[in-house]
C-alpha cells in the first residue's frame, strides 16, 4: 500500500519534466500565480480518466488494440503541436506576454491542462504498471487500493506542479521587462512542445 517505496517512486516520476510541467511552467511565466495553480489543477484532475481505466481493465485494451491507441495518441501529438504554434503567436493563450485586459478565464487554463493528460494514451497503461506491485494482493480490496494509491499520486502531482508554477511566476515580472527574453521563452515553449510532440509520435502500444 502507502510504502516509503511507493512514495519516493510516485515523488520521482511526478518531478520529472513533462507535458504537464512545461506548461504549469509556462502558464506560470505568462500569466502568474493564479494561472499556474489552475494549470496545475487541470493536469492534476487530467489524470482521472487514466487512473479509472487502469482500475477498469480499460488500460489493457488500449494497449493490444493498435487503431484506439494511435488515434489517442495522434490525437495528443495533434493537441502538443496546436500548443506549440499558440506558444509562438504573440495572442497566443499560452505566450509570454503582459496581462491582457480580459485574459482567458482560468477554467480554461485548467481544461487545456486537463487534456494535456487525457489525450495521453500512455498514462493509462503507466498505470497499470505503478500501481499493482504496491497492492497487497487481496483482489476484493485491489480496486479500492488503487483508488487511494491513485488519489495520493494525484496529491503529490498537485503539489509538484504547483511548486513548478509558483517558482515560475516569481520571475514573471523580470521576464516583462525584456522584450527580448519574452520572445526567447515564446520559442523555448514552443520547442519543447513540438519536441514532446515527436516523441509521443513515436511511443508504441
Amino acid at each position: 500500500m502507502i510504502t516509503f517505496q511507493f512514495l519516493l517512486t510516485a515523488f520521482v516520476v511526478v518531478l520529472a519534466p513533462g507535458t504537464g510541467v512545461v506548461y504549469t511552467l509556462a502558464m506560470g511565466l505568462g500569466r502568474g500565480r493564479r494561472a499556474a495553480l489552475a494549470a496545475a489543477f487541470g493536469c492534476t484532475f487530467g489524470i482521472v480518466p487514466a487512473l479509472v481505466a487502469a482500475m477498469v481493465g480499460l488500460a489493457a485494451v488500449l494497449h493490444a488494440s493498435a487503431i484506439l491507441f494511435n488515434l489517442v495518441k495522434f490525437a495528443g501529438v495533434a493537441y502538443l503541436l496546436w500548443l506549440a504554434w499558440d506558444a509562438l503567436r504573440s495572442t497566443g493563450a499560452l505566450a509570454v506576454k503582459p496581462a491582457e485586459a480580459r485574459p482567458d478565464p482560468l477554467w480554461r487554463v485548467a481544461w487545456r491542462g486537463m487534456l494535456l493528460n487525457v489525450l495521453n494514451p500512455k498514462l493509462s497503461i503507466f498505470f497499470l504498471a505503478l500501481l499493482p506491485p504496491f497492492l497487497t494482493g487481496d483482489p476484493v480490496r485491489a480496486t479500492a487500493e488503487m483508488a487511494l494509491l491513485g488519489g495520493v499520486f494525484m496529491a503529490m502531482t498537485f503539489a509538484v506542479f504547483a511548486v513548478y508554477g509558483l517558482f515560475a511566476s516569481v520571475f514573471r515580472d523580470l521576464i516583462l521587462s525584456s522584450a527580448r527574453a519574452m520572445a526567447w521563452l515564446n520559442r523555448s515553449f514552443a520547442a519543447v512542445f513540438a519536441a514532446l510532440a515527436g516523441r509521443l509520435a513515436l511511443e508504441r502500444a
